[in-house]
């Protein structure tokens, strides 16, 4: 009886969540180009991609670097000590004490025997078992919901750390995009200079209104005001940078690298979505938290019945340490013991309530994770196809307003215009740059997201999760 009892579990039979259907295919795949797996890299450092080794540097710094990284692997080490705490309740524990003080009792308490001494001594030495029987699986059922949460602690470490590799390329590109643009401003301001001096002789020759040098005056300022913009825009990415792998910003510097106009992000290979559910670390550790929850259900439930141990201990107890250790000294005792709930004021069933109610919310978590993990695919898919259309389009006003700018400064040396037209068309030029520069930082930063989106290199069978 003892062994078919000890072999019952009141926790639900578990079973993965059902969530939404799982599509065919992504809705926002039409148009998509998916890239042949490049099986020679290492899943798990998916940057390479990318094939910059700043990047790939930086995100090996960040790997051994990152404080909030340090800080997950610390709360996943105290998950699994929590597992091991739990299960050595599957155990006997064995104690020992040993004890030797001089006391005096009260003759006049009422439990002093007559004519007895007032002081003695007390010399003891004792051991004691305990072992409680499991016969309806709470403490299995412990163990089993500290190992669910462990696991899931250890995909909350892949998860934040996807999301950090990610928020560091995303700001590395960013990075290169701002030396993109002060590259581009900087150029401007010098050319806005040059114009500057041209309309300034042209006044001073009676060529050219006043108007016309203080436009070329304005032109300039505004290009310097943008370009001092952009330089606080990158000192700030590079803080940014500097956090994420672990260092001083006030020590750290990146060195100025420009994005070249014609790189474009590399392909990525979607998969099915039937996989998204295995590579996205925050789906595997939703549903590790309902398999806690579920487990539990079957703890709140064995509360309701008798707790069965056995206790036993043994010793040697003397007033005398002549003869403290002697064979007649020895004491023992063993038996059974029977706890039963008889009154609790309604703990019980609330307890069990609050369980059922905590693994219907863990339910409802998971299912929205996995909602959420759809989103982000077809969010990014649907922003790299626009965004390679807008590249399109961007490039050819680009050329369109460089043709436009040389038009208006012919037309200005020959008299035919003002400089309001040279410098209309300027800004025009110039705002179809930073244009061109920022539609390509957004197609990296969308294929970076993209890439989290679909889970990384990350896949169910990472050794943390069967890590103990």
């Amino acid at each position: 009886m003892a062994v078919l009892l000890g072999s019952c579990s009141l926790a639900p039979p578990y079973r993965v969540p059902e969530s939404t259907p799982v599509p065919a295919q992504y809705q926002e795949l039409d148009g998509w180009k998916p890239a042949a797996p490049m099986d020679e890299l290492s899943r798990g450092n998916w940057w390479q991609l990318f094939s910059d080794p700043q990047l790939d540097a930086l995100e090996t710094e960040a790997a051994a670097a990152n404080q909030n990284l340090k800080a997950a692997y610390a709360r996943l080490q105290q998950a699994r000590a929590e597992t091991r705490i739990a299960r050595a309740d599957l155990f006997p524990t064995i104690t020992a004490s040993a004890l030797a003080e001089r006391a005096r009792t009260s003759p006049n308490s009422p439990r002093f025997p007559p004519g007895d001494l007032t002081t003695g001594n007390d010399f003891n030495l004792e051991g004691d078992f305990s072992y409680e029987f499991d016969l309806w699986g709470r403490v299995r059922n412990e163990v089993a919901s500290a190992k669910a949460s462990q696991q899931a602690s250890a995909a909350d470490l892949v998860s934040l750390t996807l999301s950090i590799q990610a928020e560091l390329a995303t700001d590395y590109f960013n990075l290169r995009s701002d030396d993109t643009q002060q590259t581009l401003v900087d150029h401007a301001v010098q050319d806005y200079r040059q114009a500057l001096q041209l309309t300034q002789n042209l006044y001073d020759a009676g060529a050219v209104p006043l108007g016309d040098v203080a436009q070329a005056q304005a032109q300039l300022e505004n290009a310097m005001t943008q370009a001092a913009d952009i330089h606080l825009q990158r000192s700030q990415a590079v803080h940014s940078i500097a956090v994420l792998v672990g260092e001083n910003p006030s020590a750290f510097a990146i060195s100025v690298n420009s994005l070249p106009p014609a790189l474009t992000p590399p392909g990525v290979d979607t998969d099915l979505p039937s996989a998204l559910l295995e590579r996205r670390p925050d789906v595997a550790e939703a549903e590790r938290r309902v398999a806690s929850a579920n487990a539990q259900i079957g703890v709140a439930r064995a509360a309701y019945f008798p707790q069965f141990s056995l206790d036993a201990s043994a010793g040697f107890n003397s007033t005398k340490a002549s003869n403290w250790l002697s064979a007649p000294s020895r004491f023992w005792s063993v038996g059974p013991q029977l706890t039963v709930p008889i009154f609790e004021g309604g703990r019980l069933v609330a307890q069990t309530a609050r369980a059922k109610a905590q693994y219907s919310e863990q339910v409802a978590q998971y299912r929205n994770t996995v909602l959420t993990a759809y989103q982000n695919v077809e969010d990014s898919l649907a922003a790299l196809r626009q965004l390679e259309q807008e590249a399109q389009t961007v490039a050819a006003a680009v050329t369109a307003a460089n043709i436009a700018l040389e038009q208006a400064q012919f037309r200005y040396r020959a008299g035919a215009v003002t400089y309001l037209e040279v410098s209309s068309a300027e800004t025009t030029a110039l705002q179809a740059q930073l244009g061109a520069a920022n539609i390509q930082t957004r197609r990296f930063n969308a294929t970076v997201t993209l890439i989290k989106a679909l889970g990384g290199g990350w896949r169910v069978s990472d050794p943390l999760l069967s890590n103990n």
